[in-house]
Parts: C-alpha cells; sequence; structure tokens
C-alpha cells in the first residue's frame, strides 16, 4: 500500500488489503486471495487473533452488558431530559440550572466517572504542554498537501487494522509534533507515518500490529532497521512523552455531559475527523477542536438548546467558539471528496449513520444563528 507521491516501491503494485472498505467484526482478512498474505501478517497482529475488535465497537460508548439500541432509538434527536431524576446538587449557570450529577453514575467502571472531571481538567492542563505552530516553512521537501496524503492514508490504516480511533488521532499527534522539530524528506514521510501509528498503537491498543505488519503495508520499501530507527527518532525529539490529549477523548466527553444521541456524537466526529489533514487546524487545542466541532453538530441537527450545557462542561463560551464553527462549516461547504475521500467514505456508512451525507448549514443560515 505505498502512499501516493511518496516514495514508490520498484516491485510491481498489488493489491493486498481492501483499502477504505468497511470490514465486519467477523470478517476475516487470513481468508484472502494471495498466498503471501498470511506469511505478511504477524499472528501475533489483530488479524491473527481470534476473535477481532472492530473500531466500530466503540461508537456504542456503551458496556457489553447493556442491550443494543434500536434504530428507532438511534435516530432520535431529541435529547434526554437532562433535568429528569436527579440529583439537589445543582449549579446555575447563566439563567440555566445545571445538573452537577452527571459523574455520579459509579454504575459502569469502564467510564472512570470517579475521577472524569479531574480527569478531563487534567488532559486540559496537558495541552499546555503540546501547543503546536506552524511549521511547514522549516521543512525543504514536504507540504501541506503531502502531509493531507499521508494522513487519508492513515485513516485507511486505522480502518484496515480495525483498531480504535484513538490510536489514529494520536499519530496525527505524533507525526505533526516530530515535523515541529524535524526536517524530513519526502521519501521518508510514509516511514514517518507508519512509525507514529505503530507507536500510538503501542500506547492505545490492547493487541497493536507488530513491526512487520507495518512494514508490510508500506509494501515493503522500508527496512526493519529503518522503523526502529525512526521509532526511536520520534521518542527522542518527543521526550518520550506521548501522552498527547486528543480530540477524540474530549468528544466523548462532551456528548456524555450532554446527553447527545449517538448520531450527534457521530456527526462531530466527522467533522473533527475531516480536520485530520487539513495542516490548518494544527495549532488548534484538542479540547477547543472537539467544542466547535460538537457545537457544529448541534447547529446542524438544531439542538441549539444543548449548548448552556456544553459551555459549562467544555469551559468555553459559544461566542468564542464561532470563528471555530464557521471555519468548519466553510471546509465541509467546499472539501472536495474526489481525491482524499476517505474520511467522507468511511462516514457515509451505515455503521456510521451516513453522517456524511447531513449538508453542511448554508452560510446565511449559520450567520442568523450566529447572530441570534
Amino acid at each position: 500500500m505505498p502512499l501516493p507521491l511518496l516514495r514508490q516501491s520498484s516491485k510491481p503494485e498489488t493489491k493486498k488489503f481492501q483499502s477504505g472498505k468497511i470490514v465486519p467484526c467477523d470478517h476475516d482478512l487470513s481468508n484472502k486471495k494471495g498466498e503471501n498474505h498470511q506469511a505478511k501478517i504477524s499472528p501475533f497482529s489483530p488479524q491473527g487473533m481470534v476473535k477481532k475488535r472492530s473500531a466500530f465497537e466503540d461508537l456504542t460508548n456503551a458496556s457489553q452488558s447493556q442491550p443494543a439500541q434500536s434504530k428507532k432509538e438511534a435516530n432520535k434527536e431529541i435529547v434526554k431530559d437532562v433535568f429528569k431524576n436527579i440529583s439537589k446538587n445543582r449549579c446555575v449557570y447563566g439563567s440555566m440550572t445545571i445538573p452537577e450529577d452527571i459523574d455520579k453514575d459509579h454504575s459502569d467502571p469502564c467510564f472512570n466517572s470517579i475521577y472524569a472531571k479531574d480527569i478531563f481538567s487534567y488532559l486540559k492542563k496537558r495541552e499546555e504542554n503540546f501547543i503546536l505552530i506552524k511549521y511547514m516553512d522549516k521543512q525543504t521537501d514536504i507540504n501541506s498537501d503531502m502531509r493531507a496524503i499521508l494522513v487519508d492514508w492513515l485513516v485507511e490504516v486505522q480502518m484496515t487494522f480495525e483498531i480504535c480511533h484513538e490510536t489514529l488521532y494520536l499519530a496525527v499527534k505524533l507525526v505533526d509534533h516530530y515535523l515541529m522539530k524535524v526536517v524530513c524528506q519526502k521519501d521518508k514521510l510514509q516511514l514517518l507515518g507508519s512509525t507514529a501509528f505503530l507507536i500510538a498503537a503501542k500506547f492505545e491498543e490492547p493487541s497493536p500490529p507488530c513491526v512487520d505488519d507495518f512494514l508490510y503495508i508500506c509494501d515493503d520499501i522500508y527496512k526493519r532497521d529503518e522503523l526502529l530507527a525512526m521509532e526511536i527518532s520520534i521518542l527522542q525529539a518527543l521526550n518520550f512523552d506521548i501522552n498527547i490529549p486528543i480530540a477524540y477523548h474530549f468528544l466523548r466527553r462532551y456528548a456524555r455531559c450532554v446527553h447527545a444521541s449517538m448520531k450527534t456524537l457521530t456527526l462531530s466526529r466527522f467533522i473533527c475527523e475531516m480536520t485530520l489533514q487539513e495542516y490548518d487546524y494544527v495549532q488548534e487545542r484538542a479540547s477547543k477542536l472537539a467544542a466547535g466541532s460538537f457545537l457544529l453538530a448541534l447547529y446542524m441537527k438544531k439542538l441549539e438548546h444543548c449548548i448552556p450545557i456544553l459551555e459549562y462542561y467544555s469551559g468555553y463560551k459559544s461566542s468564542e467558539l464561532h470563528p471555530l464553527v464557521r471555519r468548519l462549516n466553510f471546509m465541509l461547504t467546499f472539501s472536495s471528496y474526489n481525491r482524499l475521500k476517505t474520511v467522507y467514505s468511511k462516514y457515509s456508512h451505515q455503521i456510521f449513520f451516513e453522517v456524511a451525507k447531513i449538508p453542511p448549514l448554508d452560510t446565511s443560515k449559520l450567520e442568523e444563528i450566529l447572530g441570534s
């Protein structure tokens, strides 16, 4: 799977993965035609496991013991009444009374609800340690278009390995922080992306793909020693501190606080994931980018009554998010899906509620909403 416009293999091209295809949970990649596939994919990778964990399972944000959400409930766009069955602990935010018991439900230990407020306060503080500045002027051999192609390919990698979205977001962050400090040659850009993905997978995944898997998806144009050397270079450039706050975590938090439907959350994730390949958004903090993406999703779904709750739990006033919302809506309106279309194709699938097909807001309509 050589990356377009980057280093090409001298060997004839072979299609080894069905890039961009939505793979069901029980799909076994080892059953594909081709004698070399099983030899290429390590038995310790997710593909070698008896039961793979699909990347789409994290969409439910629910424990396995909970019943599956019906289609009628999934498409329901009315936010749950957050003022029902709440404790006496409340606070006044503007003219609204905001429930403070959002983290009082400790029935699901996976949510870490006891520590949720402290965790996200800590993550917002950690953002101060990972401020990105625009770096392309320092790069002599690559440009923002090449970065966009790389990120588009990384989304394919995430889909191919069926691993979590957190890994994808962290990998892109690692790439940007490395490029901000180190000059990278064009023929090493795909090596940088795949190695960053390997590091992110080690950090986020219970069963990450191995080195040989990443060499394979690069069509064996790099050697094992090159990838290991790049791994050391990335870790040294970042002082081995790779616990970088990502927007995906904040999106889940905001949706939980607002009690948003799964379709609304997925729409915000689509908006946010579209920004990954846009160089103009590298400077945005993860918490603010997530808040802006979620706010636009609320506007698109006509859920403006949820905005005060989002303001309270995100710490951002809607007015300070409006410039970002305008940019995000402009991006959705004028993005070209002909060339780099992986994210759009991904979120056009039914499993993602086909949210990519939801039309963006008309510019005049958005201005009317923001001005009201």
